[in-house]
């Protein structure tokens, strides 16, 4: 009659089987792609790390556009749908996209010619942050952003509207910048 084998001795051949098996699927993970790290973990390892490699690689925020005006002024180009602050040496001090309404203004110069804190656009939508700088086809156009910091949904076939909404941090940067009679340059 065959011996039989103690139940530790199974116990201890199949734990061993595991731990081999674990540490076989450990190296082919380690030498596979890796994940992203994670925002909050990937700030803490640059900080902590003192190769300047390790910090993320950022794109340049687009050129302001030529032909754009000198001096103090906010520029909102329609082609690439983006607005820059530019203090009065003629350097961009931010820019950011924008999501244009159906009527847009002509290029040309303008000026900021009204503010108004808050509002309810010609969308429905809660409003704020609402600078005036020009009007067309019987609309006011206007630099805005929703009050929740909603992109805007596409209008409704056939409605008009004239605002130029933002982010809620770009909008309240352009209502601090924006003042009565600043310049408004509109390029293509």
């Amino acid at each position: 009659m065959p011996a039989r084998i103690p139940s530790w001795a199974w116990v201890s051949g199949l734990t061993a089987s595991a731990v081999v098996a674990v540490a076989v699927l450990a190296v082919q993970a380690d030498q596979g792609p890796h994940p992203a790290a994670t925002a909050a973990h990937a700030k803490s390892s640059a900080r902590a790390s003192a190769h300047p490699s390790a910090a993320p690689r950022r794109t340049a925020p687009p050129a302001l556009p030529s032909a754009s005006g000198t001096g103090r002024r906010i520029v909102y180009a329609l082609g690439s749908k983006r607005v820059w602050l530019v203090d009065e040496s003629g350097t961009p001090t931010r820019t950011f996209p924008v999501w244009p309404g159906t009527v847009g203004p002509d290029p040309g110069p303008y000026k900021v010619s009204l503010r108004r804190e808050s509002t309810t656009g010609s969308d429905g939508v809660q409003i704020e942050h609402i600078v005036y700088f020009a009007a067309k086809s019987g609309l006011s156009v206007a630099f805005s952003n929703a009050v929740d910091g909603a992109s805007p949904a596409p209008a409704a076939p056939g409605k008009q509207t004239a605002g130029i909404r933002m982010g809620k941090e770009d909008g309240a940067a352009l209502w601090t910048f924006g003042s009565v009679a600043t310049k408004v340059v509109v390029v293509k």
